[in-house]
């Protein structure tokens, strides 16, 4: 088995605020669906969500607010999952609550790096 990344994007939009019912309602999904994926021992990684608010650096020492001044899109968090294949990984995707939301799921491999060599 392989392991990849799943990370979550969304649209930026600081004005959307679901209501805490709303939320409650999208936790359970999330929970559901890694729930579904741990109960085949595929989730490597529970991984973190991540807020909206961030830095940016870039070369030269220019630091900027967030990561959206050129772009609409945020990553909202991650998981690592395991599987035979990138295809798989990306069936295991297909059910992600985000995508009932507008938003997607980029699917990355890991590559191992041993620095204890």
């Amino acid at each position: 088995m392989k392991e990849f990344v799943m990370l979550f994007r969304n649209d930026y939009n600081p004005a959307s605020m679901p209501s805490p019912e709303q939320m409650q309602h999208m936790m359970k999904q999330w929970m559901d669906w890694m729930g579904g994926i741990a109960a085949q021992n595929k989730l490597a990684n529970q991984g973190i969500r991540l807020g909206n608010a961030g830095k940016t650096v870039k070369p030269d020492n220019v630091v900027t607010d967030g990561p959206y001044a050129e772009i609409k899109e945020s990553v909202g968090g991650f998981i690592v999952v395991r599987a035979a294949s990138i295809e798989e990984a990306a069936e295991m995707a297909k059910g992600c609550p985000i995508l009932k939301v507008g938003g997607n799921v980029e699917l990355r491999d890991i590559v191992e790096i041993n620095m204890l060599s």
